[in-house]
């Protein structure tokens, strides 16, 4: 019995004394006295006092300058769908309800008042106040599904990954093979595209795929950062062993559960695809089951209010890649990762570097800055190295190859291919080639090619095709054929001191 509305009553209706009625309704006879002169001030009558909720009556009695009036109440389930909008306030809808009916309507304060109040008749999930486009809570369930492996003959126990909107409770339920990294990033890959955007912030659990150090500032998962910063969204972790930061996903878990969970019980599958199959077909029909307390479904209140306000998806879903701590670089500036070594600038001998290795692609990182890319190589114990990445003695000596050093020559002349080829012809081996072939790239550098080409002819023309040979010719410009030769002296001038073969043959006589 509302005390208050009884004694009004009995004031209006009866003769009865303040003390009387203070003793039948258990008021104080001068609070009776107060509620009389009150009712006689604003001329209260029985037919208003039945009309007037019990927070009127009490605005009555406590306010001196509260009316009896007839307002209007405003429409709260289209007001509460409009502060879903984001930047939206109480204080505007206010203002937009006052012009309609400014004489009728409420104050600002008992505006809100009943606004709170139509929140709590809601369901517990609509009681926070969620932006439109603001926020997806993702969580693991704790129970599992299973499906039948025929390679491995035995049964599975598949992760299922639930990712919902704040504000419209769309839900999406994917399953995967666990709760690893690469299962995590591949679901949330998946919960972008079902959605068709990405949000502002993404609220996940405290799991060691998402944050690797939780606290007051959880450090997060370096791949689960990167695949954010693709998407341009903002992680927050709950807090631990706090679910109520969470209780969006909470919730979903538990609908799942009833929905989806309950209905698979007796179903057999022999594959996890089979499995995602069976769970969009109900996921579905859960979406667009209608609310009982507000109107339309989950998916009429997503494609209304958060897929507008969604961003939209890159071009490209988020590679899945991992990172590996950061390593000093040793003399032979490559560092290794996953048993193969890759090439870094010579100049990070002895500064750390840490690798991003995606499927195909491994970069390597300095300070944050990226220093190399190379194709990904399985070959274990194998090295990639970049040319560029080499001290210029390395990449010289990098290059002395039998099938470079012959193609450099032949880029000379024939005269200097036939050089070098008679090196590794008169060799055992090839490295032993390789050696001899330096002192004559640095002849042909030093002369150039043109006159090494020529003293490489001329070496043909004596038949002298060494490298002692061809640098004799450069250094005495025998390898200049341009200029007329002295001619040769056949026959010798007579002369007295001349011996012939006569002397010889007569024995000096």
């Amino acid at each position: 019995m509302n005390k208050q509305r009884e004694a009004l009553r009995l004031i209006l209706t009866t003769d009865m004394s303040n003390r009387m009625i203070g003793r039948t309704v258990h008021l104080s006879h001068n609070t009776v006295k107060r509620y009389r002169d009150r009712a006689q001030e604003i001329d209260l009558d029985i037919p208003t006092l039945v009309k007037m909720n019990d927070t009127e009556i009490e605005g009555v009695l406590k306010s001196k300058r509260f009316r009896v009036e007839s307002k209007f109440m405003p429409d709260w389930t289209a007001a509460h769908k409009e502060m879903q909008i984001r930047g939206m306030t109480l204080q505007i809808l206010w203002e937009e309800y006052c012009l309609a009916n400014p004489d009728h309507a409420y104050s600002y304060s008992q505006f809100t008042y009943y606004y709170r109040q139509y929140l709590g008749k809601l369901d517990l999930t609509m009681r926070i106040d969620h932006r439109a486009g603001e926020m997806i809570y993702v969580d693991f369930a704790g129970r599992t599904l299973s499906y039948f492996d025929l390679k491995l003959n035995k049964k599975i126990q598949a992760q299922i990954f639930v990712g919902v909107p704040g504000c419209s409770d769309y839900a999406f339920v994917y399953a995967v093979k666990s709760q690893s990294i690469p299962d995590w990033i591949e679901a949330h890959n998946q919960m972008f595209s079902y959605f068709g955007g990405t949000p502002q912030i993404i609220v996940p659990d405290n799991l060691k795929s998402a944050v690797t150090r939780p606290g007051s500032e959880p450090e997060l998962n370096r791949t689960y950062l990167e695949m954010a910063k693709h998407y341009q969204v903002v992680i927050i972790p709950a807090r631990v062993r706090r679910p109520q930061d969470k209780s969006k996903a909470e919730l979903t878990v538990k609908l799942a559960y009833r929905w989806i969970y309950a209905k698979l019980r007796h179903q057999q599958f022999f594959s996890i695809k089979e499995l995602n199959e069976a769970i969009a077909e109900l996921l579905k029909l859960f979406n667009e089951r209608p609310f009982k307390r507000l109107p339309g479904c989950r998916r009429s209140r997503f494609e209304e209010l958060d897929k507008p306000l969604f961003k939209p998806l890159p071009a490209e879903p988020f590679e899945f890649s991992e990172w590996t701590s950061a390593h000093k670089i040793g003399p032979d500036y490559h560092m290794r990762v996953r048993d193969h070594y890759y090439s870094v600038p010579h100049a990070l001998v002895g500064s750390k570097v840490e690798a991003r290795v995606t499927i195909n692609i491994v970069e390597l990182f300095h300070r944050g800055l990226r220093v190399a890319s190379h194709p990904r190589n399985q070959v274990i114990g194998g090295h990639t190295t970049n040319p560029d990445h080499q001290p210029k003695a390395h990449r010289r000596y990098a290059e002395q190859t039998p099938e470079l050093i012959m193609k450099w020559a032949r880029s000379i002349g024939l005269a200097a291919e036939a050089v070098f080829q008679h090196q590794f012809d008169t060799r055992p081996h090839a490295l032993i080639a390789v050696r001899a072939c330096a002192p004559l790239q640095n002849l042909a550098k030093h002369y150039g090619h043109k006159r090494f080409e020529m003293a490489c002819n001329r070496a043909q023309q004596i038949g002298s095709l060494t490298t002692k040979s061809v640098r004799s010719i450069l250094q005495r410009g025998l390898d200049d054929t341009s200029e007329e030769q002295v001619p040769v002296q056949v026959n010798l001038p007579l002369h007295d001191n001349l011996r012939g073969s006569e002397y010889y043959a007569t024995g000096g006589q």
